[in-house]
């Protein structure tokens, strides 16, 4: 069994009842490996019944909360729930500081529970491991993981990750503004799972959330992908099957809409187009 569970689709740190934040889940036989864990992560892998004990990999692609807010409370919930590790966590720096940052916060519960329940100690079940070049961060005998910078802005350093399984590659674009190096790595794929932004639909978030505020709708162009953009970059890398994900504006009912995210991506690429949803499952 091998395929692909969006558990979040929602782009933006915004609350919003339309999408889930940001999360992936790769299953490989019975194996997990999770892409990112923004807010929510925990209730969507239980609606996506998929067993916490099987998460093997977690990957972050960068460090904006919606990435990543929910990567300490994935951790410790899998802890409570019996996982006894290892858990390999990869992801940019200061991820370490974060994650001791986390355990200090959450320190009272962790102790009580080792002390009291008779469990491993937390930091047993997990090792973080910080990113530092574009290369093959891991591997097993089920699949090879590579990571690639992307441009996200401010948000520097920001990855790409390119999963090879068998005779199938899956790259997930994570956070990133059109570039030909994305174009490069994903060239060929089977599944590009790429973030996506409906240009109109900008001028939507900045009323909603602050109106006026020039500055906001700047970072959110400058450092995304619009339908357009993504069109061009998906046939120059001749993509298999392309998937949308961490979709903006999120839960807009006039933007974020099958048709309109078609139609916009229709433009310049003419293959497979999968709107993403929350907890769709894509076989590869």
């Amino acid at each position: 069994m091998k395929k692909i569970i969006l558990l979040g689709t929602g782009g933006g740190p915004r609350i919003w009842a339309a999408r889930s934040q940001p999360s992936s889940a790769l299953i490989v036989n019975d194996d997990i490996y999770i892409i990112d864990t923004g807010d929510g992560v925990c209730n969507q892998l239980a609606k996506a019944n998929l067993d916490p004990l099987k998460i093997k990999c977690i990957f972050i692609t960068h460090n904006h909360s919606d990435h990543m807010a929910d990567l300490g409370t994935l951790l410790l919930r899998t802890w409570q729930s019996g996982h006894k590790g290892i858990i390999k966590c990869f992801g940019p720096k200061p991820l370490n500081k974060m994650i001791s940052s986390y355990c200090e916060y959450m320190s009272w519960d962790i102790n009580l529970r080792t002390e009291n329940e008779n469990r491993p100690y937390f930091k047993t079940v997990f090792n973080i491991n910080e990113i530092t070049e574009e290369k093959i961060i891991y591997r097993d005998e089920k699949v090879k993981v590579e990571c690639i910078t992307v441009p996200h802005g401010e948000a520097v350093p920001s990855y790409a990750y390119k999963f090879y399984i068998d005779n199938k590659e899956v790259v997930f674009s994570g956070d990133t503004s059109k570039s030909e190096k994305i174009i490069k790595f994903s060239n060929g794929v089977d599944y590009l799972v790429h973030e996506v932004l409906n240009l109109e639909g900008v001028d939507d978030i900045i009323n909603r959330t602050y109106p006026g505020n020039k500055e906001f709708r700047k970072h959110i162009i400058d450092g995304h992908t619009s339908t357009k953009e993504l069109g061009i970059l998906a046939t120059k890398a001749n993509v298999k099957n392309l998937v949308l994900n961490h979709l903006v504006p999120t839960g807009s009912p006039k933007y974020d809409l099958d048709k309109i995210w078609l139609k916009e991506l229709a433009i310049n690429f003419d293959g497979n187009v999968i709107v993403g949803k929350d907890l769709l499952e894509i076989n590869l």
